[in-house]
């Protein structure tokens, strides 16, 4: 198929577990809200039939915030920042507790209410998925609005869409116009709408290649399409510019990848600022728990068993570390996920700060039944760094 024939969607559930939270508070809304306390900070039913919550100021610890509603967002606060810098922007911000088994409910809701409209999906974990709409007979537009209201009437949740040739641009475009957004894109739009656009808007591009771009005077999208590709080459080597130069341009032919098709299964993340191995030992050890328990989430839900499980480390000088390890039997429990992820880390060097953490999970098999996950106990990082 031409490229510029196919409508690849990019379907985006507007701050979903904070969303599954007004469901079930809706009290709240409209109200600076962040996900991410203790278990014991649940809130409590007073005599009067009303709630006392825990406010973000309670919070004593080292963890981290695991995602906020738009208000609080407007305070400064989103997720992976730690919960007491937080606290000192946001000190009365409603505090509430992770609850995996409701966002994975609502998750299975609203991509089956998709499923019957438009099956080809690739599943890009709980709140996000890219769809395959070239094939189906409906104009564009109306399609959009159909999906959107199907996922409205499933869950009772809002989501952002965007459609355009490729996933990249559709990426892009589901975050254009949030929340409830409903955004169309062509080849055409990238000069007006793309190109003005900061650089960290590409998915792909983290807080460590955003500041070399910037050192070099490219801070948008715009700007990387017109750089030398020979000065892109100098600083980011030949692969990594050449696809710096394509995605600027708005090229990318991946397809969806169907659930059929599934090889591996996989979380990771950027920070927005490099990590320290040591010094920043807690927050790390909060991520890569929540990176092994989401990953074991993705497999449940998903019907899989992974039998090895992998590690993917990038340092501040964009190099890259993987490790794996193969268990004796297939697992999609995140406690056995998470020691074996903690083993491959041992082996790895941990002396320089880290800008990227993954978790990968491969050697599928499916399974009919799977009990559901349960949020393991955090361990600490086994960051130690490996004998020689």
């Amino acid at each position: 198929m031409d490229l510029n024939q196919r409508r690849i969607a990019h379907l985006d559930m507007d701050a979903f577990y904070a969303s599954v939270e007004l469901l079930r508070y809706p009290e709240l809304r409209g109200l600076p809200v962040v996900i991410g306390g203790r278990r014991d900070q649940q809130p409590e039913l007073l005599a009067d039939g009303s709630r006392r919550f825990f406010r973000l100021r309670d919070y004593v610890g080292r963890g981290v915030i695991t995602t906020s509603t738009y208000e609080a967002r407007a305070l400064g606060v989103f997720s992976a920042m730690g919960m007491m810098k937080a606290a000192k922007l946001a000190p009365d911000a409603i505090l509430l507790p992770v609850d995996f088994d409701a966002y994975r409910h609502y998750s299975r809701l609203f991509k089956a209410a998709v499923a019957a409209i438009a099956p080809k999906i690739e599943d890009r974990g709980i709140d996000e998925i890219y769809i395959d709409l070239s094939d189906l007979p409906d104009d564009t537009l109306p399609l959009a609005q159909r999906i959107k209201q199907a996922v409205k009437d499933a869950t009772g949740l809002s989501c952002s869409i965007a459609i355009s040739p490729s996933k990249l641009l559709s990426k892009i475009g589901s975050d254009l116009e949030k929340p409830d957004g409903l955004t169309l894109l062509d080849q055409s739009d990238i000069p007006s709408r793309i190109w003005p656009l900061p650089v960290r808007k590409i998915n792909g591009i983290g807080p460590k290649a955003g500041e070399k771009l910037a050192a070099l005077g490219i801070a948008s999208i715009g700007e990387l399409a017109r750089a030398d590709p020979a000065l892109l080459q100098d600083h980011f080597g030949r692969s990594y510019a050449e696809w710096l130069h394509a995605v600027s341009h708005g090229i990318d032919d991946r397809p969806v990848v169907t659930e059929s098709e599934t090889k591996s299964i996989s979380r990771e993340t950027t920070f927005e600022r490099d990590l320290h191995a040591r010094r920043d030992r807690a927050a790390l050890s909060e991520i890569f728990t929540s990176l092994c328990n989401r990953v074991a989430a993705d497999l449940q839900r998903k019907g899989f068993l992974a039998r090895t499980i992998g590690i993917k480390l990038r340092y501040e000088d964009f190099r890259i570390a993987t490790r794996d390890l193969t268990l004796p039997a297939p697992t999609a429990d995140p406690a056995v996920i998470r020691r074996a992820a903690g083993e491959c880390l041992r082996r790895v060097p941990l002396e320089k700060r880290l800008r990227l953490l993954g978790v990968r999970t491969s050697a599928l098999t499916s399974s009919s039944a799977l009990p559901a996950a349960d949020v393991s106990p955090q361990g600490e990082l086994p960051l130690t760094t490996p004998a020689r």
